[in-house]
């Protein structure tokens, strides 16, 4: 990733969250603080995009049970 790939933004943030971020950077972890958020930020989004694609999923199979529903009806209830 270059600069050019990067914007920068400004966030606040609790205490403790500033100190486990800094124990992570001090023990390894990661090279930086902004590291640490990228990759915070980064496995927060997919794990994000994952449930709101299953959301959908389920709210299109509701769609399709209720058309179902409706063809029914109309075919046998409503004689």
């Amino acid at each position: 990733m270059t600069e050019e790939d990067l914007e920068k933004i400004t966030i606040r943030l609790p205490n403790r969250y500033i100190r486990a971020l800094d124990f992570l950077v001090k023990v390894d972890d990661f090279p930086s603080r902004s590291e640490a958020i990228r990759a915070a930020i980064r496995d927060f989004i997919y794990a994000r995009l994952d449930l709101v694609m299953d959301k959908i999923r389920k709210m299109e199979e509701a769609e399709k049970t209720l058309a179902s529903m409706e063809i029914f009806e109309e075919r046998y209830l409503k004689k």
